[in-house]
């Protein structure tokens, strides 16, 4: 007997990473697409989830959160911080774990969405890429090893469209390097007459150009030598992929907030 597929939610289905995960997600033989969400006015409610990703029919009509259904398996979110939080209170009310891959939440918000981890499963992550996670822990073993006295500096790359910066993968990087060598400040780009490179800062530098879908370096600056590492995005799917897999981890997960190294095992 074939194992019942999971049931997944999909918030923000129009967007650029929304109709990746539609076409992903009809082809995974362990999830299916039951609801497809926007938000109210937009101009594409109504329409099949296949068509809005240039499949055949689904079966799936775009709808509102308010048409979602009680009892999915896990709901995946890339919209705005707004959204997310209307999303994240709609699942802790129904139980319904969820995968939240939004960036640009203000502190008050981004502790607002962890306290509904209370009650249900939610794990949230700047980045559900498989390697950028891989990429996070080399660093902090990086920064570990290399000490207070390196100069860390964090260069990224996005498309024009991006609305924050510096992204969220690249702050937690920044965060990440920080306790890895015992550092305390950010600062975000250079101008003018800053004087020499205080010892105790880490630089965060954010490029925004045609349609990159994300690109991240690390650089660890010595005396005579310097180490990078780095991770270059060549289209979404890695992002895609790894939300997926993250609601197949978190579907019937006691509720509190997880993170995506619990979903690679570590």
């Amino acid at each position: 007997m074939a194992a019942t597929r999971l049931s997944l939610g999909l918030h923000g289905a129009s967007g650029r990473m929304g109709t990746r995960l539609i076409q992903l997600i009809a082809q995974d033989p362990d999830v299916r697409l039951a609801c497809a969400v926007e938000r109210g006015g937009h101009s594409k409610l109504g329409e099949d989830a296949g068509s809005l990703a240039g499949l055949p029919p689904l079966g799936v009509r775009l709808g509102t959160l308010e048409d979602a259904p009680p009892d999915l398996d896990a709901m995946i979110d890339f919209t705005q911080p707004g959204a997310s939080l209307a999303c994240a209170e709609f699942c802790a009310g129904h139980g319904i774990p969820l995968v939240v891959g939004t960036t640009g939440f203000e502190p008050d918000q981004k502790r607002r969405l962890e306290g509904l981890g209370a009650r249900t499963a939610i794990l949230i992550s700047p980045n559900m890429s498989r390697a950028v996670n891989l990429l996070m822990k080399l660093v902090g073993e990086a920064a570990r090893a290399l000490g207070p006295d390196v100069d860390i500096e964090i260069v990224e790359r996005h498309h024009r469209h991006k609305k924050d910066s510096p992204s969220g993968t690249a702050l937690r990087l920044a965060e990440v390097a920080a306790r890895g060598a015992g550092i305390s400040r950010f600062v975000h780009g250079r101008q003018g007459q800053v004087g020499e490179r205080p010892r105790d800062e880490i630089g965060i530098h954010a490029v925004r150009a045609g349609d990159s879908p994300g690109d991240h370096t690390v650089i660890f600056g010595l005396m005579g030598e310097s180490l990078e590492l780095s991770h270059r995005a060549l289209n979404r799917d890695g992002f895609v992929r790894g939300a997926i897999d993250a609601a197949k981890f978190l579907a019937g997960k006691p509720a509190r907030v997880y993170t995506m190294a619990e979903v690679l095992g570590d």
